[in-house]
């Protein structure tokens, strides 16, 4: 609703449509919503961001900045560093404030003739409202020598959308509206009922809690099949599902991904739990995987993150490939996993064995 009425309020008129106003939330409600969200901004770590490093350089830059609805823009992230640091790859879903990706190439590395590294990002980008937009800055994580972790953000980028009725040689010949006329409200009613009901809510919350530190603690059953069963069983209700013909791309990636990040976490024995995919892919490092399943994972989840977060609609075919690449993965780790049990018990064996023998002798 709070969009809606901005979007409304452009123009020569500054007052709010009589909409807006009759369905604008109780000031309780709304107290209620920034204390929420107050608190969990603070609950966040502050991350450790600088405005610059020595030996890196990024660089922002499109192709148009003065656009009409519906135009497709080029916008390039490049970052310039030396070898001596290491880049994680920005992250894809980040986000490109009212533009929508609609296709993208992540991460072209090549090597500059002094010898420092360059990676390059390219998004396709589009939007169908008009105004004065900023491409937020995106922020890059790089892991120094000293194995210590830096943020650095991009520049930002101003777009100017224009609509198509500007650019005609037809007047819209469109007049404002006049203001609506709107009778005197008595509102004390409406502050008196929604006290009320936040007393009713505060009690029931109080109540709930304290019912709640009564009752005995009571753990949550553990599911003791091997990771593989688990993840083959959400695999195939994950199948039955329609969302791919329904186009439910973002809800069908979400439960695709936590399928793998959850069978990848209990196989390696890390905790995903409220991991972000950069720091995933960081801790996932530390087990020394094979490189080509590090990098077909990372590829599966930023190309993830960009339907969830940046509203890409992916091709059916693609939807489809990536169910199939979590479900080989899962099978690939599975035997590996069957080979070190029973490397294991032969050498286990085999150990039994020369023991007997020297016992007998």
């Amino acid at each position: 609703m709070l969009n809606y009425c901005q979007q409304k309020d452009t123009g020569n008129r500054t007052d709010l449509p009589i909409d807006c106003i009759r369905t604008a939330a109780p000031a309780w409600l709304v107290l209620v919503v920034i204390l929420v969200f107050a608190v969990s901004a603070g609950a966040q770590d502050t991350a450790d961001t600088v405005t610059s490093l020595p030996g890196i350089e990024i660089q922002t830059s499109v192709d148009r900045a003065d656009i009409y609805i519906g135009d497709l823009i080029t916008y390039r992230l490049t970052v310039i560093y030396d070898s001596t640091i290491e880049l994680v790859p920005p992250p894809l879903g980040a986000n490109l404030g009212a533009f929508d990706v609609k296709d993208y190439r992540a991460d072209i590395r090549s090597t500059l003739p002094d010898g420092r590294l360059q990676s390059t990002n390219e998004f396709v980008l589009s939007t169908f409202t008009t105004g004065d937009y900023v491409i937020p800055p995106i922020p890059v994580t790089f892991i120094l020598p000293d194995s210590g972790r830096k943020v650095v953000l991009s520049e930002g980028v101003p777009i100017k959308v224009n609509s198509l009725l500007a650019a005609g040689s037809d007047s819209a010949d469109i007049k404002p509206l006049k203001p609506p006329y709107e009778f005197a409200r008595d509102l004390t009613g409406y502050y008196i009922w929604g006290g009320l009901a936040l007393l009713v809510l505060t009690a029931i919350a109080l109540l709930l809690w304290w019912r709640r530190r009564r009752r005995p603690d009571e753990k949550a059953p553990v599911d003791l099949r091997p990771p593989w069963e688990i993840a083959f069983e959400h695999l195939a209700l994950l199948k039955q599902k329609t969302l791919v013909p329904e186009g439910a791309f973002k809800q069908y990636y979400i439960e695709l991904t936590e399928l793998a990040r959850d069978f990848l976490g209990q196989i390696y024995e890390i905790n995903v739990l409220d991991m972000t995919t950069e720091e995933f892919l960081f801790r996932f490092t530390q087990e020394q995987p094979a490189s080509d399943l590090y990098e077909d994972i990372s590829r599966f989840l930023h190309h993830a993150d960009l339907v969830k977060f940046a509203r890409l609609t992916p091709p059916v075919e693609r939807a489809d490939s990536d169910f199939d690449y979590v479900h080989g993965m899962v099978e690939r780790l599975r035997l590996e996993w069957r080979h070190r049990q029973g490397e294991a018990v032969g050498v286990a064996q085999a150990d039994s064995s020369e023991k007997t023998e020297v016992t007998a002798s």
